[in-house]
């Protein structure tokens, strides 16, 4: 999968290392449960967000297929 190179910075300067996630939607079959937060790790040269989840699942939020948004400031 190539991805357009600013969409690609986008995705790095939104999701940098540490940011707190919240995982909406994951379409696998050993996806955390919706509404299970992270942290992530970095995102990878195909725009997949790489997130270590606190129930210990390292799967990646693969981008146009999965959802998570940014949680923090009081959101959890």
């Amino acid at each position: 999968m190539n991805i357009h190179p600013e969409i690609l910075k986008q995705l790095r300067d939104c999701f940098t290392p540490g940011t707190r996630v919240e995982l909406i939607r994951m379409d696998d079959v050993q996806a955390p449960p919706v509404g299970t937060k992270g942290t992530v790790v970095g995102v990878d040269d195909i725009g997949s967000i790489m997130v270590n989840w606190d129930n210990g699942s390292g799967l990646n939020v693969v981008y146009g297929e999965d959802i998570c948004r940014k949680v923090g400031n009081g959101d959890e």
